[in-house]
């Protein structure tokens, strides 16, 4: 069955770089952008690609375009010559170039540009825009201000409201182009009002043909019809009348401004009706009903009108509007980097016992490969020791600003131990008696051996929680850095083994623990059938070290009561990391999952190279440069391939598993302390065979003996894609959908690149012998995998 065109229009459409191969894009940006009434002159040869556009057409045919990419120059492509774009730069640094124009543009700044005119964009920076496109019919209908014969950057008091407007739908684009008909519908409207307003406002001088006092005369006649739309018989003479002008006089000012009286009336009614069909408060009312409203006397005649104009008919439209979802509102989080947090880079502004980054630690022990523990054969090379303790981790942040604990060569192995944040769950089994744990967890009235956990404020000046606020959690044992890794090499970390990290206490030798958070943000959190609805459990769970086929046993849960930390502040909720929990205040249950056995997988949350953007990136959020993927297959066997993004590459680890479910579903795994061997591998850029799984990578791969694991998100390059508030509008919008449709398009990227397959075949073999799987729905940015397994090329 056929929908409606106007229908499709509806619909949100989205466009990324990441969904081809890198000898792509460049033309499918370009195509992408043609069809935004865009031309690309020019890419910066400093940049590789990457962009996304995001558009919909409102209800009244307004095009509404959101374009996010790397410097490059754009021209606007000739239209039919009777429409009008709107440009508004949100983030970046851009001049406008045209014949009688060359200025640069601040961002909040809206430039009116009429199809017909010459013009050029230079995007000096990585930039954010918001197009608007307005056709003739509603500019007809709707603007009486004279329309610009050339670009025109619009000022004055109306010109900022409108400003205003836009960036604030520019901000919030993903709600508005989601919402249904109903609820767009006013943004039509207000759009061309404060259009309408700011052209009067930035121009002098009237319309074509028409002096400034007659179109102000003409604007206060469109105004009277206005206000007697709903009258049958309204004709030119009667607004004539009420002007005290001849109706030849009148119908002289719309002949000028292009138009005519029975024109702009029944376009006027016609809008109002439109209206009011997608009014929900008028849903009582027929489709008669309504057009009488607006002073149709013949239902057929409205009706003839009414599919001319818009292309549907009313009843179609009515039951179109009314079939559309209800959008609902993202629910309010307390992750993510709020407006007002202070930004600082990693290397500035924090207090001395901040770790890494204030300052560098000595080099780690090298310990001699027989030392190392480990149940895989060992390459041959250098060895490492990367120890856990205060000096050598951060805590719940990336940056490329942080100084490298560690430097390694190519294809050397180290050694690194990682802890769990959540540790202090119970202190007794999970610090007491480790040195290194004991390091990074002190904390009393007196002194916080590792104050800023996480990427907030060190003043914690938003909620007053901690340094750090916690917008990030994770304990990450780094960076590592390795000599001659550029942006664009591609890092190979290779995990030969993964063990837990024995617990230090004497009362619990042979044993390790780790704890399971049923928390806050997890996905079940609203959707409790017992009381308290809303309520956090934790789970501690042990592990018998000496087994070889490990297993987790539950020990005891208990629901998180108020913690006051050593600094006095108190945590309702697990709000902050590393809150010492006094287990005065808690009552422990025994009783639970009792004879269940869990099998150990043991993996690292987070693996990451640092990020190019600057500051402090919160950890929570996955994303091209790898960092929270939580999956459970990132462990013993399985080799990681990054894109480097900074000098050195600088590796993190943390966020260690004892085992996962896909989904992570309550919001953590079992958080446990593990120690692992990595070899560190380097393809330089220049030496990448153009087969390579690897050579066409914006992405985090995965690579076992049996399969490659690719990871899709809801946003694959949040930082670059969501702009200055990308860390915290990145928790607003995620859905399993985007996810599923990016790590379809990685696949099928994979498939046609890697194992030169057409477009027709890859999404055949996708269907049919791929697996899709729910990586994470907790950590921000949700994940969904695809598995290929390599059995299906053995002949190949």
């Amino acid at each position: 069955m056929q929908r409606d065109a106007r229908e499709v229009q509806l619909h949100l459409l989205r466009f990324s770089t990441e969904a081809y191969p890198h000898n792509r894009r460049g033309a499918a940006w370009r195509d992408e952008l043609r069809a935004a009434r865009l031309h690309c002159e020019s890419l910066c040869a400093d940049h590789t690609l990457h962009g996304t556009i995001e558009s919909r057409t409102t209800p009244a045919g307004i095009e509404l375009t959101c374009i996010a990419s790397v410097p490059q120059t754009l021209a606007i492509t000739s239209g039919d010559g009777r429409g009008l774009m709107l440009l508004m730069l949100t983030e970046g640094e851009a001049h406008l170039a045209a014949p009688e124009l060359r200025e640069p543009l601040r961002p909040g700044q809206v430039v009116c540009v009429p199809e017909h005119a010459a013009r050029r964009l230079a995007l000096a920076t990585s930039f954010r825009m918001l197009i608007v496109h307005i056709g003739q019919a509603l500019l007809s209908a709707r603007i009486t201000a004279p329309l610009p014969r050339s670009a025109l950057v619009l000022s004055g008091d109306a010109a900022e409201l409108f400003a205003r407007l836009l960036q604030s739908m520019a901000a919030s684009f993903d709600t508005i182009v989601s919402a249904n008909a109903k609820a767009i519908q006013p943004f039509d409207n207000t759009i061309t009002a404060c259009l309408d307003a700011a052209l009067a406002d930035s121009q002098p001088s009237a319309p074509p043909d028409m002096t400034p006092s007659r179109a102000a005369v003409f604007a206060r006649v469109c105004s009277r019809i206005d206000a007697r739309l709903a009258e049958p018989e309204l004709s030119l003479a009667a607004i004539a009348a009420d002007e005290r002008m001849s109706a030849r006089y009148l119908q002289k000012l719309f002949e000028k401004s292009g138009s005519s009286f029975s024109a702009y009336l029944r376009t006027s009614r016609l809008e109002r009706c439109r209206a009011d069909l997608a009014n929900h408060q008028y849903d009582k009312l027929s489709v008669s009903d309504i057009c009488y409203r607006w002073g149709f006397n013949d239902p057929s005649h409205f009706s003839h009108a009414f599919r001319e104009q818009f292309g549907i008919s009313p009843r179609a439209y009515r039951e179109q509007t009314a079939n559309t979802p209800e959008h609902r509102p993202p629910q309010n989080v307390s992750r993510g980097l709020p407006a007002n947090a202070k930004r600082a880079p990693a290397s500035h502004g924090a207090p001395a016992n901040d770790g890494p980054a204030a300052r560098l630690q000595a080099a780690p022990t090298i310990v001699p490969i027989t030392q190392a523990r480990s149940h895989a054969a060992r390459p041959e090379g250098r060895h490492h020791w990367l120890q856990a303790t205060d000096k050598t981790v951060h805590w719940g942040y990336l940056s490329h600003d942080l100084p490298p604990v560690l430097e390694v060569m190519p294809g050397d192995t180290v050694t690194i131990e990682t802890l769990t944040q959540h540790a202090s769950d119970d202190r007794e089994r999970m610090i007491d008696g480790d040195a290194g744990a004991e390091s990074v967890f002190h904390w009393t009235a007196e002194q916080k051996n590792v104050n800023r956990r996480g990427a907030g404020p060190i003043d914690a000046s938003v909620y007053g929680r901690g340094a750090g606020e916690g917008f990030g959690v994770h304990i990450c044992t780094g960076p590592v850095a390795v000599r001659g890794a550029m942006p664009g090499d591609v890092l190979e970390v290779r995990i030969l083994d993964v063990r837990p990290r024995p617990c230090c206490n004497p009362r619990f030798a042979g044993r390790a623990f780790g704890s399971n958070a049923a928390t806050w943000w997890g996905f079940h959190y609203r959707d409790m059938l017992t009381e308290p609805r809303e309520r956090e459990v934790v789970t501690v769970f042990e592990i018998d070290c000496e087994r070889a086929d490990s297993r987790a046993r539950a020990v005891y849960n208990f629901r998180w009561t108020p913690q006051r930390d050593p600094f006095g502040v108190l945590h309702p909720t697990i709000d902050y990391p590393g809150v010492p929990v006094d287990h005065d205040t808690i009552v422990k249950n025994y009783d639970v999952l009792r004879d269940i056995e869990i099998p150990v997988r043991p993996h690292f949350g987070v693996i990451a190279v640092a990020p190019a953007q600057d500051g402090l990136i919160d950890s929570i959020p996955p994303s091209s440069f790898a960092g929270n993927l939580d999956n459970w297959r990132v462990t013993r066997g399985a080799s990681v391939y990054l894109r480097v993004a900074v000098p050195g590459a600088l590796l993190s680890i943390g966020d260690p598993h004892a085992s996962q479910g896909d989904s992570e579903l309550c919001g953590t795994a079992i958080e446990c302390s593990l120690t692992g061997d990595f070899q560190l591998v380097l393809h330089k850029s220049t030496m990448i065979d153009r087969d390579a799984p690897f050579a066409d990578l914006s992405y985090p791969l995965v690579e076992t003996a049996d399969e490659w694991i690719l990871h899709g998100f809801s946003s694959p390059n949040h930082l670059a894609e969501l702009g200055q508030m990308a860390q915290s509008h990145i928790y607003l919008k995620s859905t399993l959908d985007d996810a599923m449709r990016d790590a379809f398009r990685k696949t099928r990227r994979f498939l046609m690149s890697v194992k030169g397959l057409s477009e027709d075949e890859a999404v055949a073999l996708i269907s049919v012998a791929v697996d899709f799987g729910i990586t994470q729905v907790v950590n921000g940015n949700w994940g969904v995998h695809a598995i290929i397994r390599k059995s299906m090329f053995s002949r190949a």
